[in-house]
């Protein structure tokens, strides 16, 4: 085997209740992922790569794709520190070739390098026959991140501690999506930091964040409408203060029938639950008429996590 690739999706967070800021700096949650199908893939080929004299990474990454200058090259970038996480995990030398095709949004609140940092876990556990366990895989994820567990699962799941401990959420049907991107992105460590601003200067007491059973009602039933009304996101007020054209986006798409919106985790992209196949396309068309996102993109959910392309 010369090359593996792993297909991997976005996610949206239904809900995410965010508890008072600890100690370590991060913050109790609960968070209920859904994986949607907007895939990046990855591709891990078994090429030694060059060491570059400047002490880059013995990992070359390529990207391309929607907004692939933003994406590091550099160490930083958690689909390099995947590989060497796994290759220092299997005692083997890490040299490996990623090229990464992106489809989910740069720094756009759906965990697009989680996605691919999951992505390439499971690609150069391929293409090196470790055959590792995947409870070794989720250790190692969320070692990387809070996201990066739910891309290597997929499917709806309630993520508890930062998000990386996960238990599956029982879901019926199909829900259909529209995702507006925005210019730029925002940084998930900034729109946590105004987050603490906001509610220090509110004087807000924030108790421990718990699931909202309404919603997961919902979600068993495959009720949309239902869905719609208790999406909740306690980074919304924060993302908006960074980001306030979001909030004439967030509107247009309640004038234009959207069952639920919310911006999706840190943001900037603002999700909306249709109620079909034909209302999500119909939405997008809207929302980019109206001029008030970059792009707008259907999808569906639940979807599979990150799986090897035959």
């Amino acid at each position: 085997m010369t090359s593996v690739t792993v297909r991997v999706p976005a996610k949206v967070n239904l809900q995410l209740s965010v508890g008072p800021r600890r100690d370590d700096g991060y913050h109790d949650l609960v968070n209920v992922f859904h994986a949607v199908s907007l895939f990046d893939e990855v591709t891990a080929s078994d090429e030694p790569a060059p060491r570059e004299a400047s002490g880059g990474p013995p990992v070359a990454v390529t990207v391309e794709g929607e907004s692939s200058g933003q994406v590091p090259l550099d160490g930083s970038n958690l689909a390099v520190r995947a590989a060497l996480a796994l290759a220092v995990r299997a005692g083997r030398p890490p040299d490996v070739r990623l090229r990464i095709r992106k489809a989910i949004p740069v720094a756009g609140g759906m965990a697009g390098g989680s996605a691919d940092a999951a992505a390439t876990l499971v690609a150069c556990d391929a293409l090196w026959g470790l055959g590792a366990a995947q409870d070794d895989l989720m250790e190692l994820a969320a070692d990387l991140g809070s996201d990066v567990p739910f891309a290597l699962v997929g499917g709806t799941a309630v993520g508890t501690g930062r998000g990386e401990k996960l238990s599956p959420a029982p879901v019926a049907g199909r829900f259909h999506w529209v995702f507006a991107l925005a210019e730029g992105g925002l940084s998930t460590a900034d729109v946590y930091a105004e987050c603490d601003r906001l509610r220090e200067a509110t004087g807000e007491q924030v108790g421990w964040p718990r699931v909202a059973d309404g919603l997961m009602e919902a979600l068993a039933r495959g009720d949309a409408k239902a869905l719609g009304q208790m999406l909740d996101n306690d980074l919304q007020a924060a993302a908006l203060l960074l980001c306030r054209p979001l909030a004439r986006t967030l509107a247009a798409g309640r004038e234009h029938g959207a069952l639920g919106a919310l911006v999706s985790g840190s943001g900037p992209t603002c999700a909306f639950l249709a109620d079909s196949e034909d209302h999500a396309t119909s939405l997008a068309a809207s929302l980019e008429a109206a001029g008030v996102c970059r792009r707008a993109l259907t999808a569906h959910g639940p979807v599979q996590g990150a799986e090897v392309v035959p």
